[in-house]
């Protein structure tokens, strides 16, 4: 497990395939609130616990983007973390996220492309040992800078 880099992000000559990093995150009611605020997604499976309570999920779950800002909290803060840039990324759900689950977001370096300055990351959610989504990232990494010549 790496901790996050004094200078708040690792350049791509820094990383190295298998790196893993991780960062846990409790939802609460005021993070579903103000998820929904910020995305202007109010359905009531979130916000609306009689209506919740009638659907398969039988009560509220957290929004799936949510749950997946998470990661993306890990990749912007954590590995590679600064200067890092989002180019892609897939998400599958697997199971619902409720009020009080303590989401562990775990990123891994899958693979480096030395040449366009892209690498890809492994991205997993779990609430305890179970999986609640995964997916595959790729983001562009600043690298080390070349010095000037001098001429």
């Amino acid at each position: 497990m790496i901790e996050r880099h004094p200078s708040g992000g690792y350049i791509l000559e820094e990383l190295s395939v298998g790196m893993v990093a991780e960062k846990q995150v409790t939802v609460t009611e005021e993070r579903i609130g103000l998820f929904a605020e910020a995305s202007d997604d109010f359905n009531p499976v979130h916000m609306d616990e009689a209506f919740a309570s009638k659907t398969a999920y039988r009560g509220r779950i957290a929004h799936g983007l949510l749950s997946a800002s998470f990661g993306s909290a890990v990749v912007g803060t954590i590995l590679p973390g600064a200067g890092s840039i989002y180019l892609s990324q897939t998400l599958a759900f697997h199971k619902p996220v409720r009020i009080g689950d303590v989401v562990t977001a775990r990123v891994t370096v899958a693979a480096i492309d030395p040449e366009s300055a892209r690498v890809t990351l492994r991205c997993e959610g779990l609430v305890g040992e179970e999986p609640i989504m995964d997916g595959e990232a790729v983001v562009r990494v600043p690298r080390r800078r070349k010095p000037a010549s001098r001429g």
